[in-house]
């Protein structure tokens, strides 16, 4: 059962790769995946050395076909000759025969239950009697079988890999579209393994939205313990870009599982070079991992939430905050900062500073004692001035309050101030347990005012990453359990206020709470990749970054490309050597067409779309 307040790590059981066991009282690991063609036996022992020398403690390789399974055996040859033991990963879709093999040469393997044994998904919608479905389900142990003996015979792991955008058109027919069908895909072959008494297991659940990742794993976790599994689990967030959008959208998902305790080894996914993963990955984990042993907070749940299935908190809104709004964001400032575009942001605290209006309909935050009603401004109260609450007349008041505040007093404060947003802050190490606590009191108590979680840090500008990654970080189970009606980001460095109000933009809409830009969900590329990633993206962006609002799938290849695409409204997806295919959704639109002129007919796609729809 998962501790909402306090932090500790899940109970895993272990798993040996090689000479470096993940789960149990192991250090959770970190991991990237190579892109270069597994074939090029150089450049693959190089790309390898590059992602270990930046601390990563397992490297993975496409293995498309059976070569490529076969000249793992030459990469991990090359790799020990230099005196690297790091395990080596190999990645199969498709085609159960590659396990098989790469199975002989590397230390784990990884399956996607969604194309292992069915066949390539085509969306159509399937029907079966149940004896149909249990004929399909023997088919899985008959061939996953021979495998597990493999890997018996070699010591070689499993991991279980459920991608989102690769499920079966088996289970989209039975169980649709939905957390609990990408579980019962992992479920299918965890226990066919737990029957075999094969333990040298790791599940990994994948999907480019970070609310469909995070439910699933939590479902998993859940579905684990109602049958006595306790595997070590795999954490990431599939196709989830680059640049500041990659790191704060694998931040939001990752850690909202991190700090629930969930993870025993992580890769954050790129579309940069695979080395560059590893810091962001690392950091994450130390910076989540530093709550271990912090002083209980003694929280308690609210009868009515669902951890498993969260639904938006129920509030009434106070002027554009709460209800059925999106969630603000509320920066620090003078007020006279410049802003980015539709980056502007809802709120600025000016303090014991008075803003002068200029007519732009910017709303300020200003500290009680110096309030003085003039339009556009509201008081902020710290929780020792609450009595004062009732003497000032205003449409929209806010209350600071830490965690521990006499209960009975803010209770009765919040009933008789329905006009009063809840500012949640926190100053211990387990933050994200101690604003949890909070929203439960308010929820078991019946209130319904709307909550503002308000995160400080203390960065300077160089260190901008880390204030992104570790304000997603603390910010993603609050969203992703429907509690956050805004969102206020604090910093005491030099960070400028555009970039702190991009920041909390950023990390609303990771977690599909807000949108304010286009969206990319670009693979990190790997030996499958189909054209140069990288230089096609950043083509890609300069074209539609204004487009706000717009889902874009930047796909390699084709294995998560059309899953994917579900999800986004337009998909450029590597089709075979220079050639592309477009797809609207999932319906693929057009085939094939040379790489050089792809950019130029998804941008005509886009644009013949926004017309028809004008």
């Amino acid at each position: 059962m998962t501790d909402l307040f306090n932090y500790r790590r899940r109970t895993s059981t272990e798993t040996v790769v090689g000479d470096t066991p993940m789960g149990a009282t192991h250090p959770i690991r970190v991991q990237s995946m190579a892109t270069v063609s597994t074939n090029d036996t150089e450049g693959a022992v190089a790309q390898a050395i590059r992602i270990i020398e930046a601390g990563g403690e397992y490297v993975r390789f496409t293995t498309q076909g059976t070569r490529e399974a076969e000249n793992m055996r030459n990469i991990n040859a090359g790799l020990r000759a230099k005196g690297f033991t790091t395990p080596l990963v190999a990645d199969v879709h498709f085609n159960a025969r590659v396990a098989e093999v790469a199975a002989l040469y590397c230390e784990k393997v990884r399956i996607n239950p969604g194309n292992y044994v069915d066949p390539g998904r085509t969306f159509k919608h399937l029907t079966y009697t149940d004896e149909e479905y249990a004929q399909e389900l023997q088919k899985i142990e008959h061939r996953l079988l021979p495998l597990l003996q493999l890997c018996r015979e070699h010591h070689t792991a499993l991991r279980i890999g459920v991608n989102h955008g690769s499920l079966s058109d088996r289970i989209m027919s039975r169980y649709g579209d939905t957390p609990e069908g990408i579980v019962e895909s992992c479920m299918e072959f965890l226990r066919i393994c737990q029957r075999e008494h094969f333990s040298d297991v790791v599940i990994s659940i994948k999907a480019s939205n970070t609310v469909v990742m995070v439910r699933s794993v939590r479902l998993l976790v859940d579905a684990m313990d109602k049958e006595d599994m306790h595997y070590p689990l795999h954490l990431g967030v599939t196709e989830a870009g680059e640049g500041e959008d990659g790191r704060i959208k694998s931040a939001v998902g990752i850690g909202a599982l991190l700090a629930d305790g969930i993870g025993d080894t992580v890769r954050v996914s790129l579309s940069e070079p695979p080395e560059c993963e590893i810091p962001v990955a690392r950091h994450l984990v130390e910076y989540i991992s530093q709550r271990e042993g912090h002083a209980p907070i003694p929280g308690r749940a609210a009868p009515d939430f669902d951890y498993l299935r969260p639904e938006r908190r129920k509030t009434q809104a106070v002027g554009n905050i709460g209800g059925d709004n999106v969630p603000v964001v509320i920066v620090s400032g003078k007020g006279d900062e410049p802003f980015h575009g539709d980056m502007r942001p809802d709120y600025i605290y000016t303090g014991s500073h008075l803003p002068e209006h200029n007519g732009d309909g910017q709303r300020y935050i200003v500290d009680f004692n110096v309030y003085e009603g003039a339009p556009g401004t509201y008081p902020i109260f710290p929780h020792n001035a609450m009595p004062f609450i009732g003497a000032f007349q205003a449409p929209m008041k806010f209350l600071v309050l830490p965690y521990g505040t006499a209960i009975e007093e803010t209770i009765a404060c919040l009933k008789a101030h329905p006009e009063v947003v809840v500012v949640s802050v926190s100053q211990h190490p387990n933050r994200l347990g101690e604003q949890r606590a909070l929203t439960h009191q308010l929820m078991t108590a019946g209130l319904k005012n709307p909550v503002v979680f308000c995160q400080g840090y203390s960065h300077d500008a160089k260190e901008k990453e880390l204030l992104q990654t570790e304000a997603a970080a603390d910010m993603g189970a609050l969203m992703i359990d429907g509690l956050t009606d805004g969102f206020w980001l604090m910093n005491s460095g030099d960070i400028a206020a555009a970039d702190i109000a991009d920041t909390a933009f950023g990390i609303l809409q990771a977690a599909r709470l807000r949108t304010t830009k286009t969206e990319y969900i670009s693979c990190p590329g790997c030996g499958r990749t189909l054209y140069d990633l990288q230089a096609t993206i950043a083509r890609i962006k300069a074209a539609t970054s204004h487009l706000k609002g717009l889902k874009i799938g930047i796909m390699g290849c084709i294995v998560n490309g059309p899953g994917e695409m579900a999800d986004a409204d337009y998909g450029y997806v590597g089709a075979g050597p220079g050639r592309i295919s477009l797809y609207r959704r999932k319906e693929c639109i057009e085939r094939n067409i040379p790489e050089d002129e792809a950019v130029e007919k998804l941008l005509q796609l886009i644009s013949a779309d926004q017309q028809t729809q004008q």
